[in-house]
């Protein structure tokens, strides 16, 4: 009982929880914004009020494509949103974190696993290298 009380409070499970909810939130932002916002604004420009009510009918079948065009725009939105306001910074981010690693480690000349720049000796083969001097 003790391991499962220690895998439910592990922190990545509860961050995945808290994430998994916050981003059920935003996406309900982000539908009410498109359908509050964006598809009245697209209207305007292509006399359609909102494309949710838009449809089509083939022997009596009614296709829905309008709900589809207002589930496509949300998509596209939080895509955007997420990849500028997340993605791109993070991505910046860890650019910033593998250059400063790779100022302290280089390549052991012997067996070419990764050693500080200071070592005088490989960890993994145990051979001695020279040290080199860090910026």
């Amino acid at each position: 009982m003790e391991g499962f009380k220690k895998f439910l409070l592990q922190g990545n499970l509860v961050q995945l929880a808290v994430a998994v909810v916050i981003g059920s939130v935003f996406a309900g932002l982000i539908s009410a914004f498109t359908e509050g916002f964006i598809t009245p604004l697209l209207g305007i420009f292509g006399g359609v009020p909102s494309f949710g009510d838009l449809y089509f009918e083939i022997n009596g079948s009614r296709f829905l494509y309008g709900a589809f065009v207002d589930a496509l725009i949300s998509f596209l939105i939080t895509a955007a949103i997420l990849y500028f306001f997340v993605v791109m910074p993070l991505g910046k981010l860890m650019e910033r974190f593998v250059k400063a690693e790779e100022a302290i480690t280089r390549e052991c000349p012997h067996c070419y696993t990764e050693i500080n720049k200071k070592a005088s000796k490989c960890a993994h083969c145990t051979s001695e290298v020279t040290p080199e001097t860090v910026a």
